[in-house]
């Protein structure tokens, strides 16, 4: 893909038929702010660089049936999303719809040459399948703060080795074409609102659970990633004073008392120490455990494995409560690994937060599950670029 939209009127119009599909140019010019004669001319532009071909009649409105237009359909973008312990790669078409999606175990902490070649490995395989030629486009999300202008992970506190590393430039050159690169929790807001729970919503909270905890925050359909890159990384918010030593070098965090890691944790050292029996069956059966050990004994009626979830969803609540109170979004959306747990996890979530935030805040705040489970990150990274080079160059 190297044409571009030659202004914002063509970048609208893209963006339009991304999220809503094939349309004639009279629908399009009930959401446009152009004149008849100024959108022909426009669409006519896009014709011609090819980034959109014409798709047949449109149903008629009266008179003359006008003619739908669509996306390119050879048009690809390759999303990946790197997790603390997997990695998701998904080809997209312009509209965002997932063609192939591939998912492998990967310890992030094995270092970014590693986890690349991994990644360049998956897609070489969805490209031999014959999803794609080649890419337009990539988007990719990592576990930590990323300063979002150059692509560069900051700091990431999960992430050893990865501290200023040139993802961006890297993969670039790789792959051979634009790439754009994102906190995971932000891709993951961005999928829900593509095609997720969260597409009606202008003002919302993505939380992300898993071997770590971050928040995407939505903003007026846009993603506020703050100064440095770093808004939304509520997993090192205190939650108890003096309490654990967390991976961040402070002490009490969130992240350290509730999350992936800290789960499997608590769970092992129930079943050592005989207040679980189901828990100690499978922990004799493989010799460790995860968040899916614990949400299966609880699903058996354990109560030491309730006890758990209910005391992280408490935590979590907590830390929401003061989010809600502060942002006042429309929504709450709660996403990754460890929301296995289920409902259990989210009626201690939703407790806390009724009951923490005032009413005015909660009157009509829903807190939900995600929709979209593993595919809502490589949705959102294949919305990033296609935000990127649906834009003016």
């Amino acid at each position: 893909m190297t044409a571009r939209p030659a202004n914002t009127h063509q970048a609208r119009l893209l963006r339009l038929l991304r999220d809503g599909g094939p349309n004639s140019r009279a629908q399009l010019g009930d959401q446009v702010d152009l004149s008849r004669s100024k959108l022909a001319v426009e669409v006519d532009r896009l014709l011609e660089t090819g980034l959109v071909v014409a798709d047949g009649l449109a149903a008629s409105r009266g008179g003359r049936r006008s003619h739908n237009i669509r996306l390119a359909p050879e048009l690809r973008f390759l999303g990946v999303d790197i997790g603390a312990t997997s990695i998701d790669v998904a080809v997209t078409n312009a509209e965002l719809e997932v063609l192939g999606h591939l998912n492998h175990p990967m310890d992030v902490r094995e270092g970014p040459v590693a986890v690349f070649e991994q990644v360049l490995a998956m897609a070489a395989k969805l490209r031999a399948s014959g999803l794609a030629e080649g890419f337009d486009g990539a988007g990719i999300g990592v576990p930590g703060p990323v300063r979002f202008p150059e692509g560069v992970p900051v700091a990431p506190p999960i992430m050893p080795g990865w501290d200023g590393f040139p993802v961006r430039e890297a993969l670039s050159q790789d792959l051979g074409c634009p790439v754009m690169v994102d906190n995971d929790v932000n891709l993951m807001a961005m999928g829900e609102q593509h095609a997720g729970v969260a597409r009606s919503v202008g003002d919302f909270l993505c939380v992300k659970i898993g071997t770590g905890i971050g928040c995407g925050i939505v903003v007026g359909g846009e993603v506020y990633r703050g100064t440095t890159g770093s808004a939304g990384d509520i997993g090192h918010i205190q939650v108890e004073p003096g309490g654990r030593a967390c991976a961040c070098g402070n002490r009490g965090c969130l992240e350290a008392h509730f999350s992936g890691a800290a789960l499997a944790r608590d769970a092992e050292d129930a079943a050592r120490e005989g207040r679980s029996p189901e828990l100690a069956v499978r922990l004799r059966a493989v010799g460790r455990l995860t968040a899916a050990d614990v949400a299966a004994a609880a699903a058996a009626g354990d109560a030491a494995a309730l006890d758990l979830i209910r005391e992280g969803g408490n935590r979590v609540g907590q830390v929401i409560a003061g989010l809600v109170s502060f942002f006042n979004p429309g929504l709450v959306v709660i996403g990754g690994g460890v929301t296995g747990l289920g409902h259990n996890l989210l009626a201690s979530v939703r407790t806390q937060v009724y009951r923490q935030s005032l009413p005015l805040a909660t009157g009509n705040l829903p807190i939900v599950l995600g929709e979209l489970g593993p595919t809502a990150g490589v949705i959102g990274a294949a919305r990033l670029i296609s935000d990127h080079l649906f834009s003016p160059a």
